[in-house]
């Protein structure tokens, strides 16, 4: 009944998580349509009002009409929306679900017994959560020194384009050295959300309401505040759909389980961007392929480097006549099927992981090529908890279904 009950509260939380997400997301990404579409106002009197551009639309059978203005108009309505609630909901119900899943489990789920990084290996549970809360905030910590830095004014946004992307390579190589494979790249996307969602409560937000405050002072706002909102919003929607991406990443072990997963972590994140950067250019009149064609160049890239190379079995076993389904069985049952199985025996699972089942041959046959990948690259068993040999992941590695 625990085991259950915990995957319900996983699921609702997981539900949570994804509305937020959709609606903070899909409300961004209007804003940064709608800024990019702005056109100057035809009529001489609404631009002395001081608009600085409009759209008109059209959507569910009704017609809208959006202005922005350069500075701020004559009068604040009082009830001006706001957007931030739905950001905060974002990321506390991501952290919520990281707390429940990784976090009561660090050493089954963060430590990666396996790394090249003696440290890192040999952590602790304890070790290993505290490490993990550094990453994120470091992340954060990074990021933001930087923008201020680089680019305090807005005035070297290009350049501090660029170091945002060195700093997600560096942030990829680092988790992918540091934690297990799927724990590093949802912290890559973790480090990203948070940097989102940072932004929101550190320095958009903030900006906002010092400059309603100046207005209903009488006094003229800060512009700063109107561009450095403007910057890390920019930032926002650029990590958008990379986020997206990792945090679906624990699906898919051919991702996480590869030993350049950091290098296909970063092309996904450069195609994310890029394929973003069209629509980001598209909303301002223009049509550039060259961006999504890029992106999709990226992806094949990866693909390519992803694809499993038949690792080659230790040299008794290649010498003996390949091993059968029957006889790999008997390992998977032995060091898998505690908790891939359809009534799992190990703590903690009321239910198979990913849904992978191998109470019979012939289920494990239909996960042949999964199996292989994730049990010869030393991701599964997670932990290595079953204590599986090198002897005996060979022998998986030649069987040839």
């Amino acid at each position: 009944m625990e085991a259950y009950l915990l995957d319900f509260t996983n699921m609702l939380l997981r539900w949570l998580h994804v509305i937020a997400a959709i609606a903070w997301i899909g409300e961004s990404i209007y804003f940064v349509m709608l800024d990019n579409s702005l056109t100057p106002p035809r009529d001489e009197s609404t631009r002395k009002k001081g608009v600085f551009g409009e759209m008109w639309a059209v959507h569910g059978g009704g017609f809208y009409h959006n202005q922005k203005y350069a500075t701020s108009p004559e009068t604040l309505p009082s009830d001006l929306h706001w957007s931030f609630w739905k950001s905060y909901t974002t990321w506390l119900s991501g952290f919520a679900l990281f707390v429940l899943l990784y976090m009561t489990n660090p050493g089954f789920y963060l430590v990666d017994p396996n790394s090249n990084w003696e440290w890192a290996a040999s952590m602790t549970g304890w070790q290993a959560n505290v490490t993990a809360l550094v990453f994120l905030l470091l992340g954060w910590v990074v990021y933001n020194e930087m923008c201020k830095r680089i680019s305090p004014n807005m005035e070297r946004d290009g350049i501090l384009s660029l170091a945002v992307a060195v700093l997600m390579v560096a942030v990829a190589y680092l988790s992918t050295q540091i934690f297990a494979g799927r724990a590093a790249f949802l912290l890559t996307g973790a480090v990203m959300a948070t940097a989102m969602s940072a932004n929101v409560f550190f320095w958009i937000i903030p900006g906002q309401r010092r400059m309603v405050k100046a207005m209903e002072a009488g006094e003229a706002p800060n512009p700063l505040d109107g561009k450095r909102g403007k910057q890390r919003s920019v930032h926002n929607t650029y990590f958008t759909l990379p986020v997206v991406l990792l945090m679906l990443s624990n699906h898919y072990s051919f991702m996480y389980s590869h030993e350049l997963s950091w290098v296909i972590m970063s092309l996904f994140i450069f195609a994310g961007a890029l394929i973003r950067q069209f629509f980001v250019v598209m909303h301002s009149g223009k049509i550039q392929p060259a961006y999504p064609a890029a992106g999709v160049a990226l992806v094949l890239v990866s693909v390519w480097l992803a694809a499993p190379s038949g690792p080659a079995a230790s040299d008794a076993v290649a010498a003996a006549e390949g091993p059968t389904l029957d006889e790999v069985h008997a390992i998977v049952t032995e060091r898998c099927v505690a908790c891939h199985s359809q009534q799992p025996t190990q703590p903690g699972f009321s239910s198979p992981p990913a849904g992978v089942v191998y109470d019979t041959p012939d289920q494990l046959l239909r996960q042949s090529q999964k199996t292989k990948q994730v049990v010869t690259s030393g991701y599964m068993p997670l932990g290595n908890m079953t204590n599986m040999t090198q002897k005996e992941r060979d022998t998986i590695a030649a069987w040839e279904e």
